[in-house]
C-alpha cells in the first residue's frame, strides 16, 4: 500500500496556522451610500467608507505552494463603468440575502475510526485544523449518523432484531469510536459545532425486504416505532453531552444502494413526517428539533419540496430541505438552478447542503483540479441561491478511501495513514477553508456578480462587519479582475485553477 507522504500531495498547514486574521469590531449596520473625496458613490458601514477600506487576499491555487496563503493586500480607488472586455466582480453590500447556519462535514464511523488510528500529535492537528477558526478553517457544523451506514465497518443497530417496542435500545456501539471522536470535535470548537443527524436504514425487521441493505422500504406498522427510534435517538446523544440541533428523515430517499438505504416516495414521507414523526417529536418535547426532508439530488428536489411543502400539517414540522450533489451521474452537470427554483417557491424555509464528496477514491488522482474546484463550484452556486449551511461528507478517511464495509471508497479532504499516522490534507481541504474560515455563522450572503463564467464569486458580510468575497479560477491561465464596490475598484490577479478570499475590513 502507498505511503501518503508524497511530494506534492502532503501539504503542512503549520505556516497556514500562522495566518494573521485582520478582524474589526464594526456591526454591518447603517450601511449607506455617500460621495467620496472625488464625488463618486462609496458605501458605508456603520461610518466607515469603502473607499478607505483594506483588506488581505488569501490564495489557494492548484500546482504551487499557495494553500490558503496571504497572497497581498488590497485597497480600493476611484473607477470608471467597467468594460466588457475586463472581468469585474460587483458586490453591493446593501442587497443582503440569507444568513449562514454553519459549514462543516460528517463525522461518521469511518472517519473516527480512522482518526484513533493516528498519532496523538496528528489527532490533535486534524482537530486544530478543521474546528480552530484562527488556526484551522473553522468547521461549524456537523452530521452524525444513526447507527451504520456503508462508511462503518459493518451494518449494526441500537436494538435487538425484532425489538419494535424499543426496550434493547442502547448506544454501546458507539461508544467506542464516534460519541468519543465527536466530542473532541465539539470541544475543539470551543462547544460551538451545530449538529444534525441521518439514518440510512430503519432495522431490518422493520422492512418490506428484511434487510438493511438493497432498499426497501418501512412497513406501515412499523412507521410509530421508527419514530420513536429517533427520539431514543436524540435521548441517548444529548445524554452523552452531544446536543442535537436537527435530522433528516431519510438519507437518499430514492437510492437502492448495495448498502443501508430504504425508499420513501414524496408522499409517503410526507405521511410519515406529518403522522408520525412530528407528532412523536412534538410529544417528546422535541419541537425545537429541526427537520429536514429530502436529503437527496438537486434533480428531484423540487418535486421533493412541492409534495411536501403544500401540505401545511406536514409543512408545519419542516425547518428546511436537504439536497446533495451526485445528480450530475446523468451527464456531468450540477442542476443548481434546481435550489433557486425550491428558494423562490418556498422562501419561508431553509436549504441545507447534506452530502458531497468525490467517488471512485485513487491516490494517483487526488491533486486533480476537478476535485477541488466541484467544493468551489457547488459552494459558490448552492450560497448564490440561497443555501444557508453546506456540509461535506466524510470529514476524514483513510490511505484507502475507507473504511467501508461494501467497498465504496471515496475522497475526503484529509486522509489519514493509518500504517504510519501520517496526515495528508488535500487541496479540497483548502478549498472549503476559503469559505468556512472566512464566512462564519450568522454572516447574511450579499450581492456578488461576476462578469466572465471563468471567473465565480460569492460574497458575505460578517456580523463584525467584515466583508469576505470568495472567487475560483476555473480557467488554464492566471485572470486579471477587479472588485467594484459602488464604484471604488480594487484590482487583483487570481493564478489558474486557483480560488481567492478577500476579507475586508476597516
Amino acid at each position: 500500500m502507498r505511503s501518503l507522504n508524497r511530494s506534492g500531495f502532503l501539504f503542512s498547514v503549520t505556516a497556514f496556522f500562522l495566518l494573521p486574521l485582520l478582524l474589526t469590531n464594526c456591526t454591518p449596520k447603517n450601511k449607506k451610500i455617500e460621495e467620496s473625496s472625488t464625488g463618486k458613490p462609496s458605501i458605508e458601514i456603520n461610518g466607515i467608507s469603502v473607499h478607505t477600506m483594506k483588506g488581505n487576499i488569501y490564495t489557494t491555487a492548484h500546482k504551487t505552494d499557495l494553500k490558503l496563503t496571504k497572497t497581498g493586500t488590497v485597497s480600493f480607488g476611484d473607477t470608471e463603468q467597467p468594460l466588457e472586455t475586463e472581468i469585474d466582480i460587483y458586490v453591493n453590500p446593501n442587497k443582503q440575502f440569507q444568513s449562514l447556519v454553519g459549514i462543516g462535514a460528517a463525522l461518521t464511523d469511518a472517519a473516527a475510526e480512522t482518526f484513533y488510528k493516528l498519532s496523538k500529535d496528528n489527532q490533535e492537528k486534524f482537530l486544530e485544523a478543521y474546528f480552530d477558526k484562527d488556526k484551522g478553517i473553522g468547521y461549524s457544523l456537523g452530521r452524525t449518523i444513526i447507527h451504520s451506514c456503508d462508511f462503518s465497518s459493518g451494518s449494526y443497530t441500537y436494538v435487538d432484531e425484532g425489538d419494535a417496542e424499543l426496550k434493547t435500545f442502547n448506544i454501546a456501539h458507539d461508544r467506542k469510536y464516534r460519541l468519543p471522536f465527536t466530542k473532541k470535535a465539539i470541544a475543539a470548537t470551543g462547544g460551538k459545532l451545530t449538529m444534525y443527524a441521518s439514518p440510512w436504514s430503519p432495522p431490518a425487521f422493520m422492512k418490506t425486504n428484511n434487510n438493511m441493505l438493497q432498499g426497501g422500504k418501512l412497513k406501515p406498522e412499523f412507521y410509530q416505532s421508527w419514530a420513536n427510534y429517533y427520539v431514543k435517538f436524540i435521548e441517548a446523544y444529548e445524554a452523552e453531552g452531544i446536543p442535537i440541533w436537527g435530522l433528516t428523515i431519510q438519507n437518499e430517499p430514492m437510492a437502492v444502494q448495495r448498502w443501508e438505504s430504504c425508499i420513501y416516495t414524496a408522499e409517503e414521507e410526507r405521511d410519515f413526517l406529518k403522522n408520525h414523526l412530528g407528532p412523536t417529536l412534538e410529544k417528546a418535547g422535541m419541537s425545537n428539533k429541526n427537520v429536514i426532508v429530502w436529503d437527496h439530488n438537486r434533480d428531484l428536489l423540487f418535486q421533493r419540496a412541492s409534495i411536501i411543502l403544500d401540505d401545511p400539517d406536514a409543512a408545519k414540522y419542516v425547518w428546511g430541505t436537504g439536497f446533495h450533489w451526485y445528480e450530475d451521474w446523468k451527464d456531468g452537470i450540477p442542476m443548481f438552478d434546481h435550489v433557486q427554483r425550491v428558494h423562490e417557491a418556498y422562501p419561508d424555509k431553509n436549504l441545507i447542503f447534506t452530502e458531497g464528496c468525490n467517488e471512485g477514491y485513487d491516490i494517483d488522482q487526488i491533486d486533480e483540479p476537478r476535485l477541488a474546484e466541484r467544493y468551489g463550484r457547488s459552494m459558490i452556486n448552492d450560497f448564490n441561491n440561497g443555501t444557508v449551511a453546506w456540509t461535506d461528507w466524510n470529514i476524514l478517511l483513510d490511505e484507502t478511501g475507507g473504511p467501508n464495509h461494501v467497498g465504496n471508497l471515496c475522497f475526503a479532504p484529509v486522509h489519514g495513514n493509518t500504517k504510519t499516522g501520517e496526515l495528508m490534507f488535500t487541496n479540497s481541504y483548502y478549498y472549503i477553508g476559503h469559505f468556512s474560515k472566512f464566512i462564519r455563522p450568522g454572516a447574511k450572503r450579499i450581492s456578488s456578480v461576476s462578469s466572465s463564467n471563468s471567473l465565480l464569486s460569492t460574497a458575505f458580510i460578517n456580523e463584525d462587519g467584515s466583508i469576505a468575497i470568495i472567487t475560483m479560477n476555473q480557467s488554464d491561465k492566471t485572470l486579471q479582475y477587479s472588485i467594484t464596490i459602488a464604484e471604488n475598484k480594487a484590482d487583483i490577479d487570481l493564478p489558474a485553477h486557483g480560488i481567492q478570499t478577500i476579507l475586508l475590513s476597516e
